[in-house]
């Protein structure tokens, strides 16, 4: 079901509870990388390395993460750098999934986190969308900080 590429890894059990207070009808929680970063699924890499971590080192300072955090986020990003996006790229790989997992498995939640610690959850009330909207908009069904669950 994932894409060559796609990893889905078990959430450490403060998400797993967090996450399922919001979905009580999730199963299971994972995290979905590329690599061992996820943002290759909503962002573009930069041609150059060093423009992306500076992103991410701004990102994070705005943020007020520890340095050590920092740079576990760093080498967790490096990590992904070796891996190749799927024709279409990662957002659209990232909805067909989506969209295939919405038909088998049912109504999901998705959280996007930028290096927020565990079980800190969704900044906004939870947002429901279609499969149809997910597709049309690979780029963009998928807000920070923002629960949306996906429904056939």
């Amino acid at each position: 079901m994932l894409p060559p590429g796609l990893l889905a890894q078990p959430a450490d059990r403060t998400d797993q509870e967090r996450l399922r207070e919001l979905h009580p009808a999730a199963a299971t929680v994972v995290r979905l990388l590329v690599g061992a970063c996820s943002c290759d699924l909503v962002r573009a890499r930069h041609t150059d390395p060093r423009e992306d971590e500076r992103h991410h080192r701004a990102r994070h300072r705005r943020a007020g993460g520890p340095r050590a955090a920092l740079i576990a986020l760093l080498e967790r990003h490096r990590r992904g750098a070796g891996v190749p996006a799927p024709a279409g790229g990662w957002p659209r790989a990232l909805a067909a999934f989506v969209a295939e997992h919405a038909r088998n498995a049912g109504a999901t939640l998705y959280l996007l986190r930028f290096s927020a610690p565990p079980g800190t959850g969704p900044e906004a009330p939870l947002r429901r969308v279609r499969v149809g909207d997910v597709l049309a908009r690979p780029k963009g069904w998928l807000e920070e900080g923002v629960g949306v669950i996906v429904e056939r």
